[in-house]
């Protein structure tokens, strides 16, 4: 709100509707004092912000797990703040029939998903499972389960859906057993309701034992078989809560993410970067398009550990990297991130299998991290000609970019990380440093009498 002008009322009466000290004036007919508004406003925001940045370093469990709650709608939203959790060392974990409540919530310094976060499972099932575990305590097995809770109240889908996403996992940990033992299952469970509705029950029931582990013993099982692979049981999660929740197929690559991309691609609508954007990324959807002049290329949905983003290959690219395009593939991707009618997209300029990914590694003591002449002299072995733009030798290859400024063309893919004495942290030199030839570039390093290798993506092992 902006004042433009001002005249005197004379003497009115007001309501005081600020604090004891700020007071914030209503007058007659709907007038505000001036300078009152925005000044109630900044004192109830920044209330509202010491409340939570106060539970956020008192409280970070229980916080995360209301902040988790507020968004579970939006699973963009969730995806971030599992990976703010991550960052904070909360671990998130699948959910659990035995202690899952309809949100998210806290257990032993974890996060618990909630159920009403699985698809396939609405609010009459969940209602039904917590009703069942209050009356009667705990499930002890898929055959308890589905004897306490008709197909009426939980049906198939459902019982699949919780089998699927780990909710079973503490009951029997091996999910395809569960999957193969289901429809026998269950027909036991309708068939023993209705011998006990007609007075018809086992040994167990007569002698009212009918909650005793040792009725369900009874229930028939199907041949042991193999549980699934990580990478199936990660699918199935991903399918049924729309993200990966006991594990990420780039979590063993983690670090190395963080240290190479310069933003997350989660926060790529919200980021003002320009320059090339770096990435570990997994393709999630792969759309082949052909455009008028009957070039082929593609619109792919990438996802990192913080969300996920669409990207365009264009022909030229497509015809380098169609090999790569595969769903569920890991690769480190370069590009830029483009604007246009209103829509934030990246555009990939080069893709590469992260198996095959390298970095030139530094080591510096702390003395020369702080030396700039130390740095001067690492600079000039990585970049022999201080002037460079336009150059291209074995090593080194720079030209105009979009943006009219000397970066490194797409033949630049290996980064350069410095490791300092007695500090955890690696640090990557900025995309201008970037080389075509790690051995070449360790060469140049070691003959400036820098201690250089080259080494595989870190990582988190």
């Amino acid at each position: 709100m902006k004042i433009v002008s001002r005249k005197s009322l004379g003497i009115q009466c007001v309501f005081d509707i600020g604090l004891v000290h700020d007071h914030n004036f209503l007058l007659d007919k709907g007038y505000i004092a001036s300078n009152c508004f925005n000044k109630s406003h900044s004192v109830a925001y920044g209330y509202v912000t010491y409340q939570t940045a106060y539970l956020k370093a008192n409280y970070p469990v229980e916080y995360m797990a209301a902040l988790l709650s507020s968004v579970s709608g939006d699973q963009d939203k969730v995806q971030r703040y599992i990976a703010n959790c991550r960052s904070m060392n909360i671990p998130v974990v699948p959910p659990d029939v035995n202690s899952s409540g309809e949100d998210f919530t806290t257990r032993n310094s974890q996060i618990l998903f909630g159920l009403a976060a699985i698809k396939n499972l609405g609010a009459g099932p969940i209602a039904a499972i917590l009703q069942a575990r209050q009356e009667a305590g705990a499930f002890t097995s898929l055959a308890d389960l589905c004897s306490r809770l008709d197909s009426r109240s939980l049906n198939k889908k459902a019982l699949e859906a919780l089998i699927q996403t780990g909710a079973l996992d503490l009951l029997q940990p091996n999910r395809h057993q569960l999957m193969n033992d289901l429809d026998i299952t269950m027909e036991w469970a309708s068939r023993r309701a209705k011998e006990l509705s007609s007075g018809q029950g086992n040994i167990f029931d007569f002698f009212g034992e009918s909650n005793n582990t040792k009725t369900f013993d009874t229930a028939p099982t199907t041949t042991r078989v193999q549980d699934f692979s990580s990478q199936e049981k990660l699918r199935l999660e991903k399918e049924l809560l729309g993200f990966y929740i006991s594990d990420h197929p780039l979590s063993v690559v983690s670090r190395s993410a963080r240290l190479m991309a310069p933003i997350n691609l989660g926060d790529i609508p919200e980021s003002s970067e320009t320059k090339v954007v770096t990435a570990i990324a997994l393709i999630l959807e792969i759309k082949e398009v052909v455009t008028k002049k009957g070039d082929r290329m593609a619109i792919v949905q990438l996802e990192d550990l913080t969300g996920s983003t669409e990207a365009v290959v264009f022909p030229k690219t497509f015809d380098k990297v169609k090999h790569l395009l595969e769903k569920d593939k890991r690769l480190m991707v370069w590009g830029k991130i483009d604007r246009r009618d209103e829509q934030t997209q990246l555009i990939i300029d080069d893709m590469q299998p992260i198996e095959s990914v390298r970095m030139v590694r530094v080591e510096l003591t702390r003395e020369q991290a702080s030396d700039r002449q130390v740095l001067e002299q690492l600079k000039k072995a990585l970049n022999p000609n201080p002037n460079y733009g336009n150059t291209h030798n074995n090593n080194f290859s720079y030209g105009k970019s979009n943006y009219g400024r000397n970066e490194p063309d797409n033949s630049c893919k290996i980064p350069v990380i410095a490791s300092i004495a007695y500090m955890p942290k690696l640090v990557r030199l900025g995309n201008q440093f970037w080389v075509q030839d790690e051995q070449i570039a360790v060469k140049s390093l070691q003959e400036a009498g820098f201690k250089a290798f080259y080494d595989a993506l870190i990582t988190n092992n």
